[in-house]
């Protein structure tokens, strides 16, 4: 794969095809051209990259890990406006970053993957869009992501809501909030940003909580003007990694650090003058086994006057309210669902089919699993990107991302090497890992509750039950003894 050889917009064949440009597709393309690759393409359904920064556009957004670990570490930025940044800025950031490494030649945007099938006569995988193209590439990476589906609940009668309802995802911004009745059904991450952000602009906002979050104090702050010196900024991640994994070990192992975490939430939970809203925030799961929500505002916005939590399960919607099982009606026209993803539901949107036909839906019937979060047997050459037990409780999802960029790109450097036709896993390497995985789980905190973390089988199949760390020590190094054995690749004409 020499530098020589570039990608053209009607390229049908590839090296490489990596579906997905969000942090991890972009990622792997920018780790692809530092190496010196060039002949590989990336697929997304969007008209733009982004992924969930370039979806999730709802007043409010923004990361809540600090800007200076949520970044890649080949390509700090020196002028962020806040500690944790905002969406449109982490937005620009991955834009600034495809335009300094000349991404762009690369990028398929607007073409939806919906197939993919791997050619085992060929060595090829044959990856069909939505209009009917192909793309033939002996490498298949899905960076697809674990927060790309956005999740409406079925409540009865939402179809003949009257007003306008749309998922936090999927943001109206042609819809004019102001002075307007609005419900938010959900108090998760999205809600805890967009709740504070327009609940003085509408007229009433009514806030449908299932369960209560636990809510740790944002320590966010504005940046000066003037761009951070590299020092600084390579002190700050390195201080918030740190910070972060001291605080793994308590979901993981229950470890007493947890205490740290619990102190704040119970910090903010005495800022609430109103001792019945403070009861109806009191959470009642283990503190880590649903996502910690991060906000110094989200409290304050519920003691408004003109705001109402409500924590009566909803029983139906009509044309113009939302009736909860108590028998109370509440009046809305606008129904904000920030209900979160599908976040299970790992390549879903597309059929995937390996050697012999093996369908990629079946092997995960009981939820996703893959050796090191990226490798699935009798599916030769695919690699995921953020895939099942990738994401983590505490920390920087692009750190993740980065150890398996640099394993899959080894990967790639040996396929080029000549010596394989395809890396497979071995089916007793993936099977010990899935193991492995599965027992460390369940003694975590994330076992003794329902949340997106778990598939609806009981298995936590979303996160890495141990220290970003461990994991980039353990993606170190590409470990052929846990692939099947070489097989001579033929010669490309």
């Amino acid at each position: 794969m020499s530098a020589a050889r570039a990608t053209r917009p009607d390229q049908r064949r590839v090296r490489v095809a990596i579906v997905g440009a969000g942090f991890g597709g972009i990622g792997m393309a920018i780790a692809l051209k530092r190496a010196g690759h060039d002949d590989f393409v990336v697929l997304d359904k969007a008209p733009e990259i982004g992924g969930v920064w370039r979806d999730n556009t709802y007043p409010g957004a923004a990361c809540d890990i600090p800007s200076a670990l949520y970044s890649y570490s080949f390509a700090p930025r020196y002028r962020w406006s806040r500690r944790y940044a905002p969406q449109p800025e982490i937005l620009d950031y991955l834009r600034s970053c495809v335009r300094a490494h000349r991404v762009e030649p690369h990028l398929r945007l607007g073409q939806e993957v919906v197939d993919a099938a791997f050619d085992e006569d060929r060595a090829l995988w044959c990856l069909r869009t939505a209009a009917g193209r192909t793309v033939e590439a002996e490498v298949f990476i899905a960076a697809c992501g674990q927060l790309s589906r956005p999740a409406v609940p079925a409540i009865r009668g939402a179809d003949a809501f009257a007003g306008r309802s749309f998922h936090s995802s999927r943001w109206d911004h042609e819809h004019d909030l102001t002075g307007r009745r609005v419900a938010v059904i959900g108090t998760g991450a999205s809600a805890l940003q967009i709740v504070p952000a327009i609940a003085e602009q509408v007229g009433h906002l009514t806030v449908f909580q299932r369960s209560a979050p636990h809510v740790v104090p944002k320590w966010d702050r504005n940046f000066p003007p003037r761009p951070q010196g590299a020092l600084r900024q390579k002190a700050a991640r390195l201080g918030w990694w740190l910070f972060n994994e001291s605080l793994v070990s308590g979901l993981t192992r229950r470890w007493p650090t947890i205490a740290l975490t619990r102190r704040g939430c119970e910090a903010q939970l005495r800022t609430l003058s109103d001792p019945l809203l403070r009861q109806r925030l009191t959470p009642t799961t283990e503190i880590g086994c649903k996502r910690v929500g991060i906000s110094s505002s989200y409290y304050p916005a519920l003691e408004r006057p003109d705001v109402t939590l409500v924590t009566e399960p909803i029983a139906e919607i009509t044309a113009d309210a939302i009736h909860t099982e108590d028998g109370t009606r509440h009046t809305v026209d606008t129904i904000v669902y920030a209900t979160g993803f599908a976040t299970t539901e790992f390549l879903s949107s597309l059929r995937v089919r390996g050697r012999d036909g093996v369908e990629l839906s079946q092997v995960w019937r009981e939820g996703a699993h893959a050796y090191l979060g990226m490798a699935v047997p009798y599916f030769p050459n695919m690699f995921l990107v953020y895939g099942p037990h990738t994401n983590i409780g505490a920390g920087s999802a692009v750190y993740m991302i980065e150890s398996q960029i640099r394993y899959i790109r080894a990967a790639i450097d040996e396929l080029r090497c000549g010596r394989r036709q395809f890396l497979e896993v071995r089916p007793e390497a993936a099977q010990d890992f899935d193991a492995e995985m599965t027992r460390r789980t369940r003694r975590s905190v994330w076992a003794t509750c329902t949340s997106w973390y778990r598939h609806a089988s009981g298995r936590v199949t979303n996160n890495w039950p141990g220290q970003t760390l461990e994991y980039r020590r353990r993606t170190a190094r590409l470990d052929l003894a846990h692939y099947r054995p070489a097989v001579p690749r033929p010669r490309r004409p």
